[in-house]
């Protein structure tokens, strides 16, 4: 009995360890938006707009407040959606953007996503990373992730950019993408 105690104490002590000292990593991108930084925050803090410009947003859910639990719903590499329960850090007006989201226990998988933006010439320079932390850390390639955030900011700034530019909410804020008008005058324009 006291070598299964042993052995019990020993694989939590090994486990505690593990959770306090589990692996970090995590990743920035920019990118110049030609809109003013309270034009892309009104865009980055409508839960509605987020599908619009996001590729891997499939809905978005809550207030983007401090303190406050969001609901995002992002679509995944295989064609599913996975809902995540994040809960706001900051939320400071025209300048930053923080929430800190959980894959089940902490440490298991933490991600602490942010957005910060800087004024810059006239438009605003949006500073979008994740810092990562936990034991899957060990056995996952975070930066794979890389281009849903280099895509999310093309289209945040397509979106910003369009809104600036007095483009209506109907005109699609990816490139390339298509409201039903552009995709009949494509197809009325076909040989």
């Amino acid at each position: 009995m006291s070598r299964l105690l042993a052995a019990a104490a020993a694989l939590g002590s090994a486990l505690a360890a593990a959770l306090v000292f589990a692996p970090r990593d995590g990743f920035e991108t920019e990118i110049f938006i030609d809109a003013s930084p309270e034009t892309v925050w009104s865009l980055l803090t409508n839960p509605e707009e987020h599908a619009d410009w996001n590729p891997a947003m499939h809905a978005v859910e809550g207030r983007f407040s401090t303190g406050e639990r969001l609901r995002l719903d992002m679509r995944t590499p295989s064609g599913g959606v996975m809902t995540f329960r994040p809960r706001v850090l900051v939320a400071d007006a025209a300048r930053e953007l923080r929430w800190l989201g959980r894959l089940g226990l902490p440490r298991l998988f933490d991600g602490e996503h942010y957005f910060r933006l800087n004024a810059e010439n006239g438009g605003t320079r949006l500073i979008h990373g994740e810092n990562f932390r936990g034991l899957l850390l060990w056995v996952m390639d975070i930066h794979q992730f890389r281009p849903g955030f280099e895509a999310a900011n093309e289209g945040l700034k397509a979106r910003a950019e369009a809104v600036v530019s007095g483009y209506s909410h109907s005109e699609p804020a990816l490139p390339g993408a298509m409201t039903p008008i552009t995709a009949t005058l494509n197809e009325s324009l076909q040989p």
